[in-house]
């Protein structure tokens, strides 16, 4: 039987919105912080509609399903972090230019906030045996 901790769901699922939609992600120089829709607006809509099946299942009480999105929201948030890496590593094509960009974007306590959020969904579900008195 699986049973949930819904503070700690209820919290992660705020703090995971939170994370992906206000809170800046990376620094870009010369045009300030940026979230994770200017980052890169595919991997925010993926990220928000994760979120909302996420919370669609937690609201119809459908606790396996809710327990396989948190796991996937996780490799997506791991997926997510590593695309963003690159993306700043790579962005021109040439090598020096890359360095040099590379050097000055800096990543933000957005990915703190989403991490927090992710474990908190992640320790919201656990098995526990049901036991009868006879």
């Amino acid at each position: 039987m699986l049973i949930v901790k819904k503070f700690n769901a209820y919290l992660g699922l705020i703090l995971a919105v939170i994370a992906a939609g206000i809170s800046p992600i990376i620094k870009v120089p010369l045009k300030g912080n940026w979230n994770l829709y200017q980052t890169d607006q595919r991997l925010f809509l993926i990220t928000f509609a994760i979120l909302a099946l996420t919370s669609l299942c937690l609201f119809v009480r459908q606790l396996k399903a809710f327990r396989l999105l948190t796991i996937v929201l996780f490799i997506w948030s791991l997926l997510m972090a590593t695309a963003v890496y690159f993306k700043s590593n790579n962005y021109f094509g040439s090598k020096f230019f890359d360095k040099v960009l590379a050097k000055t974007i800096h990543y933000q306590w957005g990915w703190i906030v989403l991490l927090v959020a992710v474990l908190l969904l992640l320790t919201s579900v656990k098995r526990e045996r049901l036991t009868t008195n006879s």
